[in-house]
């Protein structure tokens, strides 16, 4: 009895100290068809094609993950316009301890009166993925102000998606929005439109990790003094006097991230002491062209 008590012991404290809590998190962002596969098209020959789409909001997503959540590491299955098989992109999460799989796509239907967001997951009994899902579209709702269709998993669809079916991990496809609609498909061939549903995916992302990895340290930066606005972001350098910024009468500042993001240039207005000064100067800068610019914390 001595000895089987001895191997418990021993088997409790090689198991026990194998056994580590995840400081970090690791996140695909899959930026559907590309290459030969266009997806859905526009009725506006003017308009970008569902791939095209699909990696600008990919692209800001990532961007943001970058700029605002230490500790998450971000993988693209495509930075460019290359085709990928739905196995290869299967592959790519499953082969590197990835921990959420978000596919970026645009939706299509014969009806052009048909608009709004979809969610789409494996199964409903998969807790975190359907959690993420249900914020991912309440972001859309309130952050984006996009109308939502919901959650919808195979019996909705009444097929499987595979890049939901054989991944291993929190899995979503997110449609974000029909662009055989003229009206939502003008809103997303607009930059704003596109930074504006990268943003609500982020914001439910960053929920889900909180709510689901509690010991993940997201915050970028442990001290923060002072408040400035967030104005944009660019893929090459603009000039911080040029006159779209001049009539914003703040000081301009632009930040280089240290990223393989497209977009690694962003850009700051005002040095406010408190919150209530970068709130006023806030509605100012929205009224000025600016709509989507937003208050951040700046860094001591």
């Amino acid at each position: 009895m001595r000895f089987v008590v001895l191997i418990f012991c021993f088997g409790l404290l090689v198991f026990g100290t194998g056994m580590k809590t995840a400081t970090s998190i690791t996140v695909v962002i899959d930026a559907g068809h590309g290459g030969k596969d266009p997806g859905h098209l526009s009725h506006s020959k003017s308009h970008k094609t569902e791939k095209e789409i699909n990696l600008l909001i990919a692209n800001y997503l990532g961007s943001y993950i970058e700029t605002y959540l230490n500790n998450v590491k971000v993988l693209y299955t495509r930075k460019d316009d290359k085709f990928l098989t739905l196995d290869e992109r299967v592959e790519l999460a499953n082969n590197n301890s990835v921990d959420y799989f978000i596919s970026v796509h645009c939706n299509g239907s014969p009806e052009k009166s048909v608009y709004g967001t979809e969610s789409h997951i494996h199964d409903f009994s998969a807790k975190q993925s359907y959690s993420l899902a249900l914020d991912i579209e309440k972001q859309f709702s309130s952050r984006a102000g996009r109308t939502s269709r919901g959650v919808k998993n195979n019996d909705d669809r009444e097929h499987s998606i595979q890049v939901l079916k054989f991944t291993k991990m929190t899995s979503v496809l997110v449609e974000c929005g029909f662009l055989t609609n003229t009206k939502e498909a003008n809103y997303l061939n607009s930059k704003n439109g596109q930074e504006i549903i990268a943003s609500a995916i982020f914001r439910a992302l960053r929920s889900s990790i909180q709510k689901y990895h509690p010991e993940v340290n997201l915050s970028k930066e442990k001290e923060k003094s002072g408040y400035t606005i967030q104005l944009m972001s660019s893929k090459t350098v603009i000039d911080t006097k040029h006159e779209s910024f001049q009539r914003l009468k703040l000081d301009i500042t632009r930040k280089e991230l240290n990223t393989t993001n497209a977009y690694k240039y962003i850009y700051y207005a005002g040095d406010f002491s408190t919150k209530a000064e970068a709130k006023e100067a806030l509605e100012n800068v929205h009224k000025r062209g600016y709509p989507d610019a937003l208050i951040v914390q700046k860094a001591k």
